[in-house]
């Protein structure tokens, strides 16, 4: 039987030129994280998967996980996402560690989905969340630190906006507003979250299926039609809805503040899908018209610890996958050509005798931390700057036998085309030249 040469559906080969890319994003992830205080931290690639049943719910583990039994009888996963392993380690040490824990990753992560743009069955995703911070000042520096990433990459608020919202609002409106049971309210949230995917004709029709009333009903579509914290701040006073829901009025002045608000949008739809979100809501949307999708989402929760028998802790948090980052820079040129591999300097030789001499010379110029690629065996000159071309080196030595008599090495910078010859024991001019 031939095998086949492709990866497993839905996952992929990081060739190097792909591979250099990921670590592009990887570096930007790291920086900001830490720019703002935040720690790297990591788990188990297998979690039990009653881990999953308690926090995520019955469709993930049903319909989305890689599950089996491992020789010790014991139901595992390959995790899907990360959220449920960091409320089991937080749960570990929160009552001892300094408040706010602010805590980063970017770990790899399965889904059996079907794959499509933007969505693959295996990704990386950073995900970044904040412990034990005081309400609005915590979901702000979440805001700025996703915002701080993506200017990184070179990306202002003509490339992406935040669409904005708060689970207590909406439960506040279902609930106290329109007197809705619990079970009959999960249904209109799952109804909500689904309002841009479905016809306005179909939304509407479903809609009728719950049998409003018509005050219910016509409250639901004025705040359906909400567009703007403008409108929101509006609805808010029309209603007699207090900041016991929520406080905006300090929310938004901080945003304002920070001129934060030219990203951000206020959005009714946005509820998210995951039960154990408490507070506030929140995507990041590509504007680019012929990519125009969410690129992560997170949001504000409280009761994440309980599955483990803690008191409630807030907690706030996204997560970015790598896949839909990616197609967000390329779709807006933002991503830099990484094509090639980076490299200070190609060292070769003509001649025989000339490897060692080489070789030497590599080594005492990695000690210093310059990038070296050696030949491996002679090289005749027409081979050497395509070669050098092809490895992204910016400088080339060509050793041959005159060279080698002196106890010299010849230095071309393939940028600038200048080229000087050094005595192969004065290493800080060689590292001077290569490094300018």
């Amino acid at each position: 039987m031939t095998l086949s040469k492709l990866p497993y559906k839905g996952t992929r080969d990081l060739f190097p030129s792909e591979k250099r890319v990921q670590n592009f994003l990887f570096e930007k992830m790291n920086i900001t994280a830490q720019l703002f205080g935040y720690e790297p931290y990591d788990g188990p690639l297998l979690e039990e998967v009653d881990l999953y049943r308690a926090k995520s719910g019955e469709e993930l583990v049903n319909e989305q996980i890689y599950r089996f039994m491992d020789r010790g009888e014991r139901e595992v996963a390959i995790r899907p996402e990360m959220t449920p392993t960091l409320a089991r380690m937080v749960a570990q040490i929160h009552r001892e560690a300094p408040r706010p824990i602010r805590w980063y990753a970017i770990p790899n992560l399965m889904r059996y989905e079907r794959p499509q743009k933007g969505r693959l069955r295996e990704h990386w995703q950073f995900n970044v969340d904040i412990f034990g911070g005081k309400e609005n000042l915590a979901e702000f520096e979440i805001f700025n630190l996703a915002i701080t990433l993506l200017q990184s990459f070179g990306a202002n608020a003509t490339h992406f906006e935040i669409l904005v919202n708060h689970r207590k609002l909406v439960d506040y409106l279902f609930k106290d507003k329109m007197k809705l049971s619990s079970e009959v309210a999960l249904k209109l949230y799952k109804l909500l979250d689904r309002f841009k995917k479905l016809p306005e004709a179909v939304f509407l029709e479903q809609l009728e299926t719950f049998q409003l009333s018509k005050d219910h009903h016509t409250l639901f579509l004025e705040y359906l039609r909400l567009s703007s914290f403008e409108d929101l701040e509006k609805f808010l006073t029309t209603h007699h809805i207090d900041s016991a829901v929520w406080n905006f009025g300090t929310f938004f002045q901080l945003t304002k503040e920070f001129q934060l608000t030219s990203y951000l949008r206020y959005d009714p739809t946005i509820v998210r899908g995951l039960d154990y979100y408490t507070g506030i809501v929140f995507e990041i949307f590509d504007k680019h018209p012929d990519n125009r999708r969410a690129l992560c989402g997170g949001g504000a929760y409280d009761r994440l610890l309980e599955i483990f028998g803690e008191k409630p802790l807030p907690g706030v948090g996204f997560g970015l996958g790598d896949v839909t980052l990616k197609d967000f820079l390329q779709s807006h040129g933002l991503l830099p050509d990484l094509s090639k591999p980076k490299n200070d300097v190609l060292l070769t030789f003509q001649i025989d005798g000339g490897m060692v001499p080489v070789m030497r010379l590599a080594q005492s110029l990695r000690a210093q931390g310059v990038r070296v690629i050696t030949a491996l065996e002679t090289l005749k000159l027409n081979k050497i700057f395509p070669l050098a071309e092809k490895r992204g080196a910016k400088c080339v030595s060509i050793l041959d036998d005159q060279e080698l008599i002196s106890n010299q090495v010849a230095l071309k910078n393939l940028i600038t085309g200048k080229q000087i010859t050094f005595a192969l024991n004065d290493l800080s001019a060689i590292i001077k030249f290569i490094m300018d």
